[in-house]
């Protein structure tokens, strides 16, 4: 049964999320479309000047980066495919045009089962090293709340979890809001904090969103563009 993989997870709770957001969630592998967000952030990035030259370093990653900005342009496409290992997934990629340079922030989001229940585990980056499971919940409005736990690294061989005392966990809220704009648009915040450092990332603002057909309306389960694939797949969880 091709089930979109935030209802697997949400189960029942699904239908309470808003209209637009069930729409939003509601991409299939096969379907021959994908979505597209276009739209600003109000603020992204990294606030804290004294982090920045250590995000630069991970810069590559193309997950964390050191810039921070308000009122900047975004572009996001939505992917749901099979991934090598037959799990159904989501896989994100986000241009971030930034003032002076454009920042790619890519992760994939595959179902997977933990003690015979659906779980949600996203693989973060261009080379899926960062991985953390998604907890999700809908709110009395009907909107989505996700929280990261539980995150590892994989380097080579090596299965890394990560401390709860050096962990950075994202938080995150996403809405329709029927007052933004001319007829309502999507509405994202996340906040990325470790409990050490405070505040490492934030992304917060507003987008309008359609669903495109692929060219040729591509049905394989399995297809993803060359341009939104990783450089690397990782299916260890």
């Amino acid at each position: 049964m091709n089930v979109p993989i935030y209802q697997q997870v949400l189960g029942a709770e699904f239908t309470r999320l808003q209209p637009e957001l069930q729409e939003y969630f509601s991409l299939v592998p096969g379907s021959g479309r994908y979505g597209v967000g276009e739209g600003t952030f109000d603020v992204v990035g990294c606030r804290q000047e004294w982090l920045r030259p250590l995000l630069r370093l991970t810069g590559g990653e193309e997950a964390f980066f050191p810039e921070y900005g308000e009122n900047v342009p975004f572009r996001i496409e939505n992917h749901a495919h099979q991934d090598p290992f037959g799990r159904s997934s989501l896989t994100a990629r986000r241009e971030i045009r930034l003032p002076g340079r454009t920042r790619i922030f890519q992760d994939t989001t595959s179902a997977t089962s933990r003690n015979g229940s659906p779980q949600l585990v996203d693989y973060v980056g261009r080379y899926r090293r960062l991985v953390t499971d998604l907890n999700l919940s809908v709110t009395a409005g009907g909107r989505l709340r996700g929280v990261s736990e539980a995150s590892r690294l994989f380097l080579g061989p090596l299965r890394v979890p990560l401390p709860a005392p050096v962990d950075a966990k994202a938080y995150a809220e996403q809405w329709w809001d029927p007052a933004e704009g001319a007829n309502g648009r999507h509405r994202i915040q996340v906040k990325v904090i470790q409990p050490q450092i405070g505040l490492v990332l934030v992304y917060a603002g507003s987008f309008d969103y359609r669903l495109r057909p692929y060219t040729g309306g591509n049905p394989a389960r399995s297809f993803l563009p060359r341009y939104a694939q990783p450089d690397r797949w990782e299916n260890r969880v």
